[in-house]
């Protein structure tokens, strides 16, 4: 009977963890925390001829939709509201550049319209993606900026992904279906 050592299987199960999770060409998770809390979060990763965003969001937590402040103001319809929670937004500097519209998660409506209070975002997880092209070599800083909260407490989102475009082509057909997906406001 032959004994293995326990040490080197598990530490071989979390080298393989990394090493998939790094094959999918997904960034290091960048965290958004409240104090000691993690509330969610990011990585992003080129899909063909896509830039995609995902966001993990804590228990508890959630985050807003891209077009929070449109679609509140539609409902609004002129009418003064008790406030809008800030949307997520991404911005772009380096070497990509968006060339259509973003798509995001189908998002969940948090609306209490008997108050005037008027809000979709995400529980759990959320996905944004937009087509891009190349501009330079990169690497590509992808500034996020919007909120998370809880019943209790908001937490503002200033946070940035680094993404290296070495050996990396912004081109060809997505793995990610954008159906699944709907079309920013």
């Amino acid at each position: 009977m032959i004994k293995f050592s326990r040490a080197p299987v598990l530490t071989a199960v979390i080298l393989f963890g990394i090493t998939n999770a790094r094959a999918g060409g997904w960034t290091d998770p960048v965290e958004v925390r409240q104090e000691e809390n993690l509330c969610l979060t990011y990585q992003a990763k080129l899909d063909g001829s896509l830039l995609v965003v995902r966001a993990a969001i804590e228990p508890g937590w959630h985050t807003f939709a891209m077009d929070m402040k449109k679609r509140a103001d539609e409902k609004l319809a002129g009418k003064a509201s008790l406030g809008i929670e800030r949307g997520t937004e991404f911005v772009l500097s380096g070497g990509l550049q968006t060339v259509g519209p973003w798509r995001q998660s189908e998002p969940k409506d948090f609306s209490r319209p008997e108050i005037r209070y008027y809000s979709w975002g995400y529980e759990r997880q959320a996905t944004f993606a937009a087509k891009v092209r190349r501009t330079g070599a990169g690497p590509v800083r992808i500034a996020i900026r919007g909120q998370a909260c809880t019943d209790k407490a908001c937490k503002n989102i200033d946070a940035a992904i680094s993404l290296a475009l070495d050996d990396v082509k912004a081109d060809g057909e997505p793995e990610i279906n954008l159906k699944n997906l709907i079309q920013v406001r």
